[in-house]
This record gives structure tokens, sequence and C-alpha cells, in this order.
């Protein structure tokens, strides 16, 4: 697929499909030593707002500067990493989190204990140049062998095998989660965002919502999501049910979530382009102020200054120049409410990312998919 044009989400297609079980190994390596869904662009959106309110008033900078939450990647990770590539490309691994906490606790879903998951997991590579990104989708429920990481507080965890990827970010927090994609793919993570629950819904009801279309009727108890088909213009928190939806279209899986999580995507990229944020400069500054709270990034975008740096580079991006695949699994055979890494096929994507390349069809073909693509489209 090229990276240049405009597919549907390009989910892997095909039933599930049975035979020799393989985990996904990672490069090992000798240890030295720790926010729901459709995150990526209310990441996106932050930095972008981030740009134009620091451009006001030095209060309103520093009080940006003092919203904003950093992890220290790279000193819980030090050096035992992939290499960074040097051919002008970036690798952002954007996280969502289900933590039950603090103004997340009266969302639906997730855990009750305060702990937090990652329960959604993209891996955007922005190409030379900045003008087109894929996205990768890494499901949940993947077993994978997690390696042994040292959180941001200096904890060493160790290493796991036959668990599922959510699992790194509950075990380590960010650090661990960015140890164990770099694990699983070779592929160096440039930058670290996280989006909780409240942030983004905050985020989509600041912007004043976001128009979908939807092909059927969605009826989930668990997300408190009922739409019928046609087109909605959805607040936050419908905005929220609609990503983190697992039971009330398709097949239940996550594969078929991350369908309509890419599609979401893809209409809010698209409304985003046309928001006058200039013309009000009280909406800018609330938009400001809620993306910078809502956001956590690792320690080199941890300023206003460096996120203005970072989204310069993201807004020359549009939906039309974004390809979308989810990481090439198949369902387990012995649970099929789990699935695996697809190796020779994964392969391919982590290669076209370490060289800068669009990732191919073949990548996805014949590997497992869920049943909700197109039941969302941009309106």
């Amino acid at each position: 697929m090229s990276a240049e044009s405009t597919p549907e989400p390009v989910i892997p297609g095909g039933p599930g499909t049975s035979g020799p079980r393989h985990r996904a190994k990672g490069r090992r390596r000798k240890s030295r030593g720790k926010r729901g869904r459709g995150l990526l662009i209310a990441a996106w959106t932050a930095a972008g707002i981030v740009v134009l309110g620091g451009t006001g008033a030095g209060y309103l900078y520093f009080k940006l500067n003092d919203n904003l939450k950093s992890v220290d990647i790279n000193q819980a990770l030090g050096s035992d990493r992939p290499t960074r590539t040097d051919n002008g490309s970036e690798n952002i691994l954007v996280l969502g989190s289900d933590s039950r906490s603090g103004s997340n606790e009266k969302l639906g879903g997730g855990t009750d204990d305060g702990s937090a998951r990652s329960d959604t997991a993209m891996i955007v590579h922005v190409y030379k140049g900045h003008k087109k990104a894929s996205v990768v989708s890494i499901p949940r429920d993947t077993l994978i062998d997690r390696p042994a990481c040292t959180d941001a507080g200096g904890t060493t965890h160790a290493a796991a095998t036959d668990v599922m990827f959510n699992s790194a970010y509950s075990t380590g927090g960010a650090a661990c989660a960015v140890k164990t994609v770099e694990s699983i793919s070779g592929v160096r993570m440039d930058h670290y965002l996280e989006v909780d629950f409240s942030g983004f819904q905050k985020l989509i009801n600041e912007l004043g919502g976001v128009t979908v279309t939807t092909t059927k009727d969605i009826n989930d108890s668990d997300s408190h999501l009922n739409l019928k088909a046609g087109t909605h213009k959805l607040t936050g928190e419908q905005a929220l049910g609609l990503v983190r939806t697992r039971h009330g279209v398709g097949d239940g899986s996550d594969l078929g979530r991350i369908q309509l999580q890419q599609a979401f995507i893809k209409a809010l990229v698209n409304q985003v382009k046309d928001i006058g944020l200039f013309s009000s400069p009280k909406k800018l500054i609330d938009l400001a102020d809620t993306a910078t709270k809502a956001v956590t990034t690792d320690s080199d975008l941890g300023s206003v200054n460096s996120l203005l740096d970072f989204a310069g580079g993201l807004k020359g991006i549009s939906s039309s120049h974004m390809s979308m695949v989810t990481m090439p699994v198949q369902y387990d055979p012995a649970n099929p409410n789990r699935v695996i890494v697809a190796e020779a096929e994964s392969k391919l994507v982590w290669d076209a990312l370490k060289n800068d390349r669009a990732i191919p069809k073949a990548a996805t073909e014949g590997t497992a998919s869920g049943t909700a693509k197109g039941v969302v489209t941009s309106s």
C-alpha cells in the first residue's frame, strides 16, 4: 500500500487461521536495569493547539508549560535499544490509557482500582519530509514475550513470556511500554505521547464534536453508546464510546474495534483542518489548556517550545496522506480471544518503517481481522 493513497483503514483480511504457534520474540538483549482509544489525533491536536497557545502572553506560556507531564524514557531505558535511524523520519508511540483514577473514575469500562492499562497503542511513522505518515495499531490482546525493563522510578521488572501486550504498561508504565514495542519491532521510538479517557473526552468537546456516518446501528451497554445508522455529530462522551466499543458492532473483537478507531481518526483529522482556531481567542486558550492537561510526553517533548517544534513537523500531514494498518496477527489456536504475531508479515511492516518506505500490501494479506470495517466513515 502506498502511504500517499487514500485508503480505508487497511486491516488484515480473512478469518482466523490455525497452524503452528509462534510468539513474538523481539530482539534479545541483555537488560541493564515503568492513557481511551483513537487517541492519536487527540495527541496530535494537543500538540497543534500548543503551537498556537504558546505564542500568547508569558502567563499563558508558563501556565501551559506547567500543565505538561513528561516521562524520561531515555534515562529509564539507557542505551540497550534499537539504533536511531538517520533518514529524516520519526517514530512516535501513541498510547491511550484506561486508568480508573482521578477524573477518569466515572468513565465506563477499564479497571476500578486506580491502576492503568494501555488500552490503545499506535506506532506513528512520519516519513522524511513530514508530508505523509503510516500508522500501525498494536492489538492489546496480542500475546508477546515482554522484555525486562526499568520504569521511570528506577524499579526493574523481570521479563515475562506469553503475556498480553497491554500488560507492559500496567507493569512498568510508559518506559516498559516503549521497551516492549521496540523489542517486538526492532524499531526505535523517537517520541512518546499518552492521552487518558478524561482528556480525550474534553478535547472532543472543546473542538465542538466530530461528525461521522455509521452504516449500521451501534448499541453497546458497556461503552454506553447507542447510535442509529446515519450521520451524527458526536460529543466527547459519544466519541469515547465509539472508539471504545467492542460488543456493539461486528464480531466483538479487539481487531474490529481497531477498525472503528482508525475510521474515527480519519474523520477527526478531516474536521480539525476546518476549525477556525484563530477566530476566538478564548476558544484557543481553552483548547490549549485542555490539550496540555490531557497529554503525557517523553521528556524531549515536555515543554511548550519542544511541542511547538514537534507539531510544526506534523501539521502538513492530511488524512489523505495517512496509511493505516494493524500489526499482522493470527488468532491464537489455544485461545480465540487472543492473537499472536504473524512474524513473517510483521517483519515486512517493521522493515518498511526502518527504511522509510510504504508498508507493502503483502504485509496484511492472509492475517486475522475483525468485522467492523466500513461501519464508520467520514461525513
